[in-house]
């Protein structure tokens, strides 16, 4: 599939929304990194795209930053659930949710970001937080810990989970523009992107972005 645009209506419609969903969720939440492109031309087995990036060092990111990643991570579940209903849910967020819990664990057990404390969880032997995991279900002691941290990864992201919820909910006048809009292109930057939703809300200054000049012909 990877380049070719797909031609099923109702597959077409689903993905955009998908699309849409993550690319508001992350722009309405604080410490997102902006929108570079949304497209509905497959790339390998994702039927579409939101490429975000990055406009601070990488290697340093805040708790506010990663949270925003969840919350854009579950836009496209929260998009399905709001625009088609949850019955109708698909398994097309699959791959975002293994990446938002992932990130929600590595919050908890790795870089003391939750509610368990500033502490790291990482046994510095274990090669992964999984890992980790199975080396604590040995010991008795260690079950209600296990516990704990599962509690907190399932508090982020659920947390996170009702905040796209809200901001697919507030702003569905927005997502059908911008659905229209993609739906006809199959392709739309970043700028078009916030233009568009601009119209429609007030976008957080922290995640402001200026527009690229366009080319100059001389």
């Amino acid at each position: 599939m990877e380049g070719t645009v797909m031609t099923d209506g109702k597959c077409k419609s689903l993905v955009a929304y998908l699309e849409v969903g993550h690319a508001i969720c992350g722009t309405l939440t604080p410490g997102h990194d902006p929108v570079q492109k949304v497209t509905l031309v497959p790339r390998g087995q994702a039927r579409g795209l939101t490429w975000f990036i990055p406009t601070d060092d990488p290697t340093l990111i805040s708790k506010q930053q990663l949270f925003a990643r969840i919350v854009g991570g579950l836009g496209g579940r929260a998009a399905e659930e709001i625009i088609f209903g949850e019955p109708e849910v698909t398994t097309g967020a699959a791959g975002d949710l293994q990446q938002i819990t992932s990130l929600a664990k590595q919050m908890v057990v790795t870089f003391g970001m939750s509610e368990l404390g500033p502490w790291s969880l990482m046994d510095s032997s274990a090669q992964s937080a999984d890992v980790f995991m199975r080396m604590m279900a040995r010991n008795s002691k260690s079950e209600r810990l296990a516990e704990d941290i599962d509690s907190a990864i399932k508090t982020i992201s659920n947390s996170a989970y009702q905040i796209a919820l809200s901001h697919i909910r507030n702003n569905r006048a927005a997502m059908d523009k911008i659905v229209e809009v993609l739906l006809e292109k199959e392709t739309m930057n970043g700028d078009e992107f916030r233009a568009i939703l601009s119209e429609f809300v007030e976008i957080p200054a922290e995640n402001h972005v200026s527009p690229t000049p366009s080319p100059v012909t001389v």
